[in-house]
């Protein structure tokens, strides 16, 4: 959708991404009926003002475009009707543009010589002005003014009419299946189910699955479709929409599938096909080792989060299709090994915190929350975009003024009406009661953050405040909850007293947020993370951070094995895309089944793509050691791997290193950087544009 102009669409920040994840959230269906999100929806502010300062040598005719009626006032004089082309004088002006719509967020295209819209321009939903008895204007004015959003429309792409990529997609094979047809698409997909050439009338009914089991179980499957067939119109059963009758049929709705099952009754299609939906993102990134199943693991890692990016990071395809933070997050992370695509990030962050005033966690999750703070400041790090941070911060405040409302004496959270803490899906029962140990722990990461964001948002005054909530909680963690006779955090604690139980989330977190000493580290990493008494973690999302604290340790050989027996066992099933959770004492469609579902697993999970973070960050070894990749540092590390290659995005090019036993490369195109050996030393700067090898 990119244009050559330097004129974008603009609207009011986070309007666009709320109507846009709305439109998307409410395509959830399950077995045919509508299934909306579970949160409350926000939606965008119906009118806006636009506002800019020109200073013009000579007269500049502008042309003018609105999603909705707008009008113009050039220093502060109302002008009539609503132009597509407008002369405006030489001279300094104040040019304010108000947009109305209730349909879809307000906004605007202004393309000159010199002037255009950005996001430089100003807007505002509120005036808070007013006219005195005499009918003059207020003088002052407490209006909030914002940077607008934007993005790279052209002129005549508006906002509104935005829509994926597709291409067509052919099945790879067709059977006869109990009365009906079978069709195969090779592989897990998304998008929209093609009829052609359809002949007679009556219905079609269209079984979707991510298995041959689930897309022949009529009665179980997750999504269906039936459509009837009539002399001049064709109706979607599910909606009762009808619209004139074609040769060919392409449904209203996007599914996520790799088989089909297709039963005619009076209606039969001469064909059956897919037109493919998808992101226009490049693979930026890249890996590549002497082992073949790493690769494969990289590969199917790096397909998952191309089905699972869309115009948000969404969870898995085919069941939820719903913005989730703790998903989100991760989804964050491995994009920036892979596509960069920093977009992604602010939307999907703008679409989860939604408006104020708060009324519950993000996504109603607890945790969720905390991870919607941690993952701000990570995305400065990896983009150095510090004017995102200035523009999401009152929204941080909002956000943690309501978190810090529901803490108790001690400063810490509990599970409250209405809070729903998830942690994880756990093959086994998981204590929520009371104060949990990992909630707390994030809930600290999330203060620190908070300080972080206010010294770039410069609100000077917040800055001790979160500073001194975050140490004080922080002195606070382990006096609570480490337990010296189990070498670990205890999971909880109630009534103020330790609970007995050990679990792997608190301690792998307080690993790689650095709040243990170099001796506590070493004792969880025996007594929790490698211990198969503890309860085990059968989930990609908690193996994401379980793996994660073993690579900080410098356990990557484990992980290695680990990596190839968790994500290696998947492709050994036959995964085509990484799924929501694996057990591997389970066997045939027992890995199908969640939720008390039969087929209620998702097999194209975004979570489970975390080996594409785990290769760049820990293997490859390449981290930000400054905003925006300023500065970085490169700790390659084999894991028992013969040789490695790979390239790590970066905001305006890219860092590539190859490893074997012998030797290590590095070339980067920007930034500033240091090589960490693995037999030790001083680190070795990296020039820019220029290759280092060195023989170790």
């Amino acid at each position: 959708m990119a244009t050559t102009s330097k004129a974008t669409w603009i609207w009011y920040p986070g309007d666009y991404e709320i109507w846009l994840g709305n439109k998307m959230n409410n395509r959830r269906t399950e077995r045919g009926a509508f299934f909306p999100p579970f949160w409350k929806t926000d939606s965008h502010f119906v009118t806006v003002e636009f506002s800019t300062v020109v200073e013009l040598a000579e007269a500049e005719e502008v042309t003018i475009a609105a999603e909705g009626i707008f009008n113009i006032k050039l220093d502060g004089k109302l002008q009539f009707g609503m132009p597509e082309k407008f002369l405006l004088p030489a001279g300094k002006h104040n040019l304010n543009i108000k947009v109305w719509n209730q349909a879809t967020p307000p906004a605007l295209y202004v393309e000159g010589k010199t002037v255009y819209t950005d996001a430089s321009w100003r807007v505002t939903f509120e005036d808070k002005e007013w006219i005195d008895e005499s009918g003059k204007a207020s003088d002052t004015s407490a209006t909030i003014y914002m940077q607008a959003g934007a993005w790279n429309f052209g002129r005549e792409e508006r906002p509104s009419l935005y829509k994926l990529c597709r291409e067509a997609l052919p099945a790879v094979a067709v059977t006869e299946a109990d009365g009906g047809k079978l069709y195969d698409f090779g592989r897990e997909t998304f998008g929209y189910l093609v009829l052609e050439g359809v002949e007679g009338d009556g219905e079609v009914a269209v079984y979707y699955g991510e298995s041959p089991e689930e897309a022949q179980d009529k009665a179980f499957c997750e999504t269906l479709d039936r459509i009837r067939f009539e002399a001049t119109t064709i109706t979607d059963l599910a909606t009762g929409k009808a619209v004139e009758r074609t040769a060919r049929y392409v449904f209203d709705n996007s599914k996520a599938l790799r088989y089909v099952y297709v039963e005619c009754e009076g209606a039969t299609p001469a064909g059956v096909s897919l037109e493919y939906e998808y992101a226009p993102v490049t693979y930026r990134g890249s890996f590549k080792s002497n082992d073949e199943e790493l690769n494969r693991i990289w590969e199917i890692g790096a397909y998952t989060m191309h089905l699972t990016t869309r115009e948000f990071f969404i969870d898995g395809i085919k069941r939820d299709r719903w913005v989730w933070s703790g998903d989100a997050v991760q989804s964050y992370l491995m994009n920036y090994y892979l596509f960069f695509d920093s977009e992604c990030v602010k939307r999907t962050t703008w679409l989860l915190r939604g408006k104020d005033p708060v009324t519950a966690h993000t996504n109603t999750i607890m945790d969720y929350t905390f991870y919607w703070f941690i993952g701000i400041y990570d995305y400065y790090m990896y983009t150095g975009d510090r004017a995102f941070v200035k523009q999401i911060y009152p929204r941080m405040q909002t956000m943690m003024e309501y978190v810090l409302g529901r803490t108790n004496s001690r400063g810490m959270v509990e599970g409250m009406t209405g809070d729903w803490v998830f942690v994880d899906w756990a093959d086994g029962y998981l204590d929520k009661k009371g104060e949990l140990a990992i909630e707390q722990v994030l809930l600290c990461k999330s203060l620190e953050t908070m300080a972080l964001c206010a010294a770039l948002a410069e609100v000077e005054e917040d800055i001790p405040t979160y500073e001194k909530l975050a140490a004080e909680l922080r002195a606070k963690l382990l006096p609570t909850f480490w337990n010296e006779a189990k070498q670990a955090m205890v999971h909880n604690c109630v009534e103020g007293e330790q609970s007995e139980a050990v679990t792997r989330y608190a301690n792998m977190f307080a690993t790689f947020f650095g709040y243990l000493s170099e001796e506590q580290q070493q004792q969880i990493k025996h007594s929790v993370l490698l211990n198969d008494e503890i309860l085990k973690i059968t989930t990609p999302y908690m193996r994401f951070y379980e793996l994660e604290a073993l690579c900080v340790l410098g356990e990557q050989e484990a992980v290695m094995g680990e990596m190839k027996d968790y994500w290696g066992g998947m492709l050994r099933e036959g995964a085509t895309s990484f799924w929501e959770k694996y057990n591997p004492t389970e066997s045939g469609t027992q890995h199908l089944a969640m939720y008390g579902r039969p087929y209620g697993k998702s097999l194209c999970h975004a979570w489970g793509a975390s080996p594409i973070y785990l290769l760049g960050r820990y293997y490859l070894g390449v981290k930000p050691t400054k905003a925006g990749y300023a500065s970085y540092e490169v700790r390659p590390t084999l894991g028992g791997l013969e040789w490695m290659e790979g390239t790590i995005p970066t905001p305006n090019g890219e860092i590539r290193v190859k490893m074997d036993k012998q030797s290590i490369s590095v070339y980067a195109t920007e930034g500033e950087g240091v090589l960490h050996l693995p037999t030790g030393g001083d680190p070795i700067r990296i020039e820019c544009g220029k290759e280092l090898t060195i023989n170790y």
